[in-house]
């Protein structure tokens, strides 16, 4: 069970802060004549389950994504399918959906493409401001420009997609929803941190939850940069910031609360949870404010897969309803 206790272990830390169908060769001139992306790799890992290496040039390096492919699914079909992105938490990697839910089970009837991308440690589904010099990691334009085409263009993937994550990979199915109006048609979050202000105030020593963008060895203001110096590239990734360019989404927000639920958990998340929390609740008050709806769940409950495995159950038909699959 190591893999699932490292990743919480360095959560709680950072608070502080159908088998696959073989198709025909891969086409990739147009695919890579718009984005200069590349899939160098593709291998099959489980029955549905493939993992592409992309050779990406705004992460500057190779990049994994693993899909769960549909019934029927095959590169010549002339069709497409709609898409379900999982993005994962801060300490965690494209392998987590698959390794720590029954998302495979899950999805297997619903005609869906599930789309799992590599996020970095800390990445913050971002462009990192890196000082002022910009450069990679650029997650937000591997995702958002150079994953997408290829999806498109290689992996018949059609233009009807939702949004779900965890913890980080809560805050950044937000993120994208909202920076890019009318790409996802809904979007959950599971213990995310929506409101990254939040609890700061101008002139303050802390950046509130400026910590949880860090990990050891890294500088967590290569990110953002100062929420004081560098406000306007804080308040362009808050998604509390961000709401009301969620209009016209199906959201749906869940946290614990840090104390032990039914489905037990691990004790030193405690404050993780709870601040997720507290972020959970001033998104969904500012979206309340300006008239968007939300689905809310606030439960007891820990920062921990077996919560997020029930809550991707919980909200799962919000989100195939929302793209209209079975």
């Amino acid at each position: 069970m190591l893999h699932r206790i490292v990743p919480a272990a360095w959560a709680a830390v950072l608070a502080l802060l159908i088998p696959l169908v073989p198709g025909p060769a891969l086409e990739r001139s147009t695919a890579r004549a718009r984005t200069g992306a590349e899939v160098v790799a593709e291998t099959s890992v489980a029955p549905r389950t493939v993992d592409l290496t992309i050779d990406s040039p705004a992460m500057g390096r190779r990049e994994k994504v693993r899909l769960l492919l549909p019934r029927g699914w095959s590169k010549d079909a002339a069709r497409t399918w709609p898409a379900l992105w999982l993005l994962h938490g801060g300490v965690d990697d494209y392998t987590a959906w698959t390794r720590d839910t029954d998302v495979a089970e899950l999805t297997a009837r619903s005609g869906v493409i599930v789309v799992m991308p590599n996020g970095g440690r800390c990445g913050n589904y971002s462009d990192w401001w890196n000082y002022g010099n910009g450069g990679s990691p650029r997650w937000e334009t591997f995702h958002m420009s150079e994953l997408r085409r290829i999806l498109e263009n290689e992996y018949n993937a059609g233009n009807a997609r939702v949004i779900a994550g965890n913890s980080m990979g809560g805050l950044g199915a937000m993120l994208y929803a909202a920076r890019f109006p009318g790409t996802f048609r809904a979007a959950a979050a599971f213990s995310g941190y929506l409101h990254t202000l939040h609890g700061h105030r101008r002139g303050d020593s802390s950046t509130g939850w400026g910590p949880a963008l860090a990990c050891p060895g890294t500088d967590w203001r290569r990110v953002w940069g100062h929420p004081d110096d560098q406000a306007a590239i804080w308040r362009a990734h808050n998604p509390t910031d961000l709401a009301e360019r969620l209009r016209g989404v199906r959201l749906w927000v869940a946290s614990g609360n840090g104390r032990r639920g039914p489905l037990g958990g691990l004790p030193f998340t405690d404050p993780v949870e709870a601040a997720a929390r507290e972020h959970a609740r001033a998104f969904t008050g500012r979206l309340r404010e300006i008239g968007v709806p939300v689905t809310t769940r606030f439960y007891d409950g820990q920062h921990d897969w077996p919560y997020w495995r029930r809550e991707l159950h919980e909200a799962y038909p919000m989100l195939m309803d929302a793209l209209g699959a079975r």
